[in-house]
């Protein structure tokens, strides 16, 4: 009989060992897929115009832009500074390097704007997608909880069963040790 009980409560514990890992096999499992959608995302379709606005932008964010326009700067108005004023093709106010400052920043905001409303909806996909693993990870956590709570609760039941079994073993024990004592005592009082 005890040992009928020692392999029940054993069997029931293989199962929830069992039950546990498979629970946590199929969380690997989802998680494995949703990790290697964010590590490698699906590839963007650029236009031909989306790329040479991100061209244009990363080339006039840059350090080579700026120090190659202050040269250039310096060199037209050193040129139109040094020259007599016959050759001069911009002189001192220097009113056509003026028109082409403002066309190149009247081409290049508008350029630049492109290019940082692609990259603020890229990170607006991007913070979608952390708060949806954030969330995720979160219901997981709780589910987690509470399958750790059901553990919980079918071990102290099945702790409660093995505590009465083994009371009731102590107790049939008990009853045979004062069956042996009475037979003990009655075969000492037949001795005598």
């Amino acid at each position: 009989m005890e040992k009928k009980n020692i392999k029940a409560i054993m069997e029931q514990n293989s199962e929830n060992i069992a039950k546990l890992h498979e629970i946590v096999k199929q969380t690997m499992d989802e998680e494995s897929l949703m990790v290697d959608r964010l590590v490698n995302p699906p590839k963007e379709v650029l236009s031909q115009g989306q790329r040479i606005s991100d061209k244009v932008a990363r080339f006039g964010g840059s350090w080579t832009f700026i120090i190659l326009f202050a040269v250039v700067l310096i060199i037209w108005i050193l040129y139109n500074s040094t020259l007599p004023t016959k050759d001069q093709f911009d002189p001192y106010p220097f009113i056509l390097m003026n028109l082409v400052l403002s066309c190149v920043a009247a081409m290049q905001a508008p350029i630049i704007m492109m290019s940082q409303n692609r990259q603020e909806e890229k990170d607006r996909m991007r913070a979608e997608n952390d708060y949806l693993v954030n969330l995720k990870a979160e219901l997981e956590i709780r589910s987690l909880h509470q399958k750790m709570d059901m553990l919980l609760e079918e071990q102290v039941k099945d702790l409660f069963q093995s505590q009465e079994d083994q009371y009731k073993l102590i107790k049939s024990l008990n009853h045979k040790i004062d069956a042996l004592e009475k037979q003990i005592t009655s075969y000492k009082d037949q001795q005598k």
